[in-house]
């Protein structure tokens, strides 16, 4: 009876409320100077981001992601990511410009 349901059960497509997440290495968020100071305006830049009626951004942090920069934090989104691309932010005041880098098409 099992392999019925598993045989006419088809994936589903969802489209979520909110907007992409945005991608940020927990481990260099931990080693850099700026690292508090960049999540709040992070959280603070997608949360105004967020158009009527739909959530704002997670802010989802990750493992590493193979960059491993010296002062720098490592952000991405899934449109980053397609074009193999990722942002590097080393201060809070960097974090808009950033946000509009990782959103470009």
């Amino acid at each position: 009876m099992s392999e019925q349901l598993n045989k006419s059960a088809a994936p589903m497509l969802v489209r979520p409320r909110r907007a992409a997440p945005v991608l940020v290495c927990k481990k260099c968020l931990k080693r850099s100077d700026e690292g508090r100071d960049v999540r709040r305006a992070l959280k603070s830049e997608l949360k105004a981001a967020r158009r009527e009626g739909t959530k704002p951004a997670k802010l989802v942090m990750t493992g590493c992601l193979g960059l491993c920069p010296k002062k720098s934090i490592v952000l991405a989104s899934g449109a980053s990511l397609k074009r193999q691309e990722y942002v590097l932010v080393e201060a809070s005041d960097q974090v808009p410009r950033a946000l509009e880098m990782l959103a470009d098409e």
